[in-house]
């Protein structure tokens, strides 16, 4: 398993060939959003309105940050669970995202969607949120104020750490994992 730095935008060529446990070091912004901030994001794009931030090429960060204290960059930033964004995924990635970050499985459905749009889904360790924190080197909220820590954020990050858990080829971590056990059992 690979260690790989990855600048965002990303493109195509990017993760094509990320494999699933694959450490990862992404550089550049990188942007925060759950699902009250995905839906409503949605509904403005449908609406004809522009995105508050190009998607094409984009990483998403599942997350809610605890309140940024005096002098901060940001507070502890652990990624939420990922299931609950699965109803927009498929969308997002027609928009161009490349990259999503977050904890626990994903759908079947966004499996597939990935494999169809050439991205990746990837994992950031849950419980290491302080951690995660010393890497995002700028926060700005750019969208969606009112949703307070569910708002719409451009975090400029250096090097966070995350896992390819599922790659452009649609295998799974958390599967070949299980599958690894039962033959090791």
């Amino acid at each position: 398993m690979a260690v790989v730095k990855l600048t965002t935008p990303l493109k195509t060529e990017d993760v094509q060939n990320l494999k699933i446990g694959d450490k990862v070091l992404i550089s550049g912004e990188i942007y925060t959003a759950r699902d009250a901030a995905h839906k409503r994001l949605l509904d403005m794009i449908d609406k004809g309105e522009k995105s508050p931030f190009d998607i094409e090429g984009s990483v998403i960060y599942y997350v809610g940050p605890a309140p940024t204290k005096p002098g901060q960059v940001i507070n502890s930033c652990g990624p939420t669970t990922s299931y609950r964004m699965d109803p927009y995924t498929g969308r997002m990635l027609e928009l161009g995202a490349k990259g999503f970050v977050g904890k626990g499985n994903r759908s079947p459905e966004v499996v597939e969607d990935l494999k169809k749009h050439k991205a990746v889904y990837m994992a950031a360790t849950g419980g290491a949120a302080a951690l995660i924190a010393k890497s995002v080197k700028g926060n700005e909220t750019i969208a969606f104020e009112d949703l307070g820590a569910e708002a719409i954020r451009r975090l400029t990050v250096e090097d966070f750490p995350a896992t390819v858990v599922n790659d452009v080829n649609g295998n799974d971590l958390y599967q070949e994992g299980i599958k690894q056990y039962a033959r090791n059992g």
